[in-house]
C-alpha cells in the first residue's frame, strides 16, 4: 500500500504567557485529518516569513484552512480596522488569501472551516462583517457563554447544534449530505457581508448569514464552512460526510499527481 494522502493544517499565531510566540492547531481537526479523512496532518506555519507556498504545494496534497481566534485584517476588504474587532493575524492573512487562489488554480483540494471559509471569501474579492449580531434580524452565532461572561466549560454545550441551514437545491452540499436542511454548530462573531467574484453560496441560515460556500470553476475539492465542522466528525454525520468528501477529494489528487505530465494533460 502507498502512503497516506498528506495534509497541510494551517497555524495560527499565538502568545504563550503573553510572551513567547508560537503557531498553534486545535487537535480535533488535526483527528478530523487523521481519523475521518484517513490522511496524514502536517502542520504548517501560518506566516509567509517561514512557510513557502510553492514548497508546501509539493509535498501536501490537500488543504485545509481552520478557525481561529483572530478575525480577517479588514483592509483587505477596504474597511478600517477597528480595536475592539481585535484579535488580528496579519501573518496568516498574508499566506492564507494567496494559498487560497493558488489551491484553486492549480486543483488542490481545499477546505475552509470558519475563518477557513472568511479567508475564501475575501481571497476571492469579498468582504466581512466583524460582528453578524449586530446586523438586524441576525441571531447571536457567537458560541455560549456563562452568566459571567467565560466561555461555557461543557464542550458538548459549545458545540452543540444550534441554528438550521437551508442548502441548495442539487447543489455540491445537498448532495453530499442527501438533503437540503442541515443543523450545524454556530461559534463565530465575524462573517460573509458580501460574497467575492467566485464565491457561490450553497448554505444560509435561518437568519440570512452564509453559511456553506464553494469556488466557481475550481477544477478541484474547494468548499468552506461557516461551522465547526471538525467537531465530533466521527460521530456527527454532517461533519463526517464533509471529511469523507474531503478525504476522496485528497486520495484522488494524489493519484492524479503521480501521472506522467502527459497523462494529466490529456486526461
Amino acid at each position: 500500500m502507498g502512503r497516506r494522502a498528506v495534509v497541510g493544517v494551517i497555524g495560527n499565531a499565538h502568545l504563550v504567557d503573553n510572551r513567547f510566540a508560537v503557531q498553534h492547531v486545535g487537535e480535533r481537526n488535526l483527528r478530523a485529518v487523521s481519523e475521518v479523512a484517513n490522511a496524514l496532518p502536517l502542520m504548517f506555519a501560518g506566516c509567509s516569513e517561514i512557510t513557502d507556498i510553492e514548497e508546501l504545494l509539493d509535498i501536501v496534497d490537500g488543504i485545509l484552512l481552520t478557525g481561529g481566534r483572530a478575525n480577517v485584517h479588514p483592509t483587505h476588504f477596504n474597511t478600517e480596522p477597528n480595536p475592539k474587532h481585535e484579535p488580528y493575524d496579519e501573518a496568516r492573512d498574508g499566506l492564507a488569501l494567496k494559498l487560497v487562489r493558488t489551491c484553486v488554480d492549480r486543483g488542490i483540494p481545499l477546505l475552509g472551516i470558519c475563518r477557513g471559509l472568511q479567508e475564501m471569501n475575501v481571497a476571492f474579492g469579498g468582504s466581512l462583517h466583524p460582528e453578524i449580531r449586530e446586523i438586524p434580524g441576525r441571531m447571536n452565532h457567537r458560541m455560549p457563554r456563562l452568566e459571567n461572561g467565560e466561555i461555557h466549560p461543557d464542550a458538548t454545550v459549545v458545540f452543540a447544534d444550534r441554528h438550521d441551514v437551508q442548502l441548495k437545491p442539487d447543489g455540491v452540499f445537498s448532495q453530499l449530505f442527501g438533503r437540503d436542511l442541515i443543523r450545524v454548530n454556530s461559534l463565530h462573531g465575524q462573517g460573509i457581508l458580501e460574497p467575492g467574484g467566485r464565491v457561490v453560496i450553497e448554505g444560509i441560515a435561518e437568519d440570512g448569514t452564509i453559511e456553506a460556500i464553494r469556488i466557481e470553476g475550481a477544477p478541484g475539492f474547494a468548499i468552506g464552512v461557516q461551522w465547526h465542522a471538525e467537531y465530533d466528525p466521527q460521530h456527527n454525520p454532517i461533519n463526517r460526510a464533509i471529511f469523507l468528501a474531503f478525504g476522496d477529494a485528497l486520495r484522488a489528487y494524489q493519484i492524479s499527481r503521480q501521472q506522467p505530465v502527459s497523462l494529466r494533460k490529456s486526461g
